[in-house]
């Protein structure tokens, strides 16, 4: 069987201080947020150049209906891969090659427009992830159900809370049915009904056989949905297998990097 996905020697490499056009792309400002916060966040390889590598020599297939959850610490390089996967970022080095269509939700609100409405916003996000009309139409009463903002449906989305923003980002994006589903940290807002809702569509999606990335740092949530799982550290592929095996290879070396840290203070 081909592979959905092929990765070979990924890497990116960000130039610390570079400063952007004063019009940047789309792709050009996300790039230049993700620098920015990787240089705060002191995180990845750097050399007396003044670069920083996100990601560096990252190489593995994903082979059709496999979940794939991504964990990490901040700053290891995790959404940076969803972003390159998903042709926001382009990498430096090395290529991806993707066999099928990608659906994403890597930030939250991404792509709504604020003085639009709930329901002019599924139209325009629905449009950018790649639906058409015919498809939002059919999907619409499912995803406003889901996203639980029928009494909001009419509202500008300025006003929506950050939970609200979550739960109807993710629906146009669950909704959508893409072979490859890359979602980001979608259970780090919202309340517990609706990330135990979340985990359940994924539970779907996966029983629909596409391929899911999973990006999170809830382990439970991880070993519940994923049939496989990679640890990320400072840029580079640390582990690849049974998520169960790898989240505690994780928490192992989280507890190894705290001792170090609390033997050196």
């Amino acid at each position: 069987m081909q592979p959905i996905i092929e990765i070979r020697n990924l890497g990116k490499q960000y130039r610390v201080g570079t400063i952007m056009p004063i019009a940047p792309t789309l792709r050009e400002a996300l790039a230049s947020a993700l620098m920015l916060s990787l240089t705060r966040r002191d995180k990845g390889t750097t050399n007396g150049n003044g670069l920083i590598w996100a990601l560096n020599g990252i190489s593995f297939d994903v082979e059709p209906g496999e979940v794939v959850g991504i964990f990490g610490r901040n700053g290891a390089g995790k959404s940076t891969l969803l972003k390159i996967i998903s042709r926001i970022v382009k990498p430096t080095t090395g290529e991806v090659n993707i066999y099928g269509g990608v659906g994403s939700l890597l930030e939250i609100g991404t792509g709504f427009h604020p003085d639009l409405t709930g329901r002019e916003n599924i139209f325009l996000n629905g449009t950018l992830i790649g639906m058409n009309r015919r498809e939002i139409r059919a999907k619409f009463d499912e995803i406003v159900a889901f996203a639980e903002i029928e009494k909001f449906l009419e509202t500008p989305v300025k006003y929506y809370s950050s939970g609200m923003y979550l739960r109807l980002a993710f629906a146009i994006a669950a909704h959508f049915e893409p072979q490859i589903l890359l979602l980001d940290e979608v259970l780090a807002v919202g309340d517990i009904a609706f990330q135990q809702k979340c985990l359940a569509k994924m539970k779907q999606v996966r029983c629909e056989g596409r391929t899911v990335f999973f990006v999170s740092h809830d382990l439970m949530a991880i070993q519940q949905l994923c049939t496989r799982a990679l640890l990320i550290e400072s840029g580079r592929l640390i582990d690849d297998g049974d998520p169960k095996n790898v989240s505690a290879n994780y928490v192992k070396r989280l507890s190894l990097t705290q001792t170090d840290q609390h033997s050196a203070g």
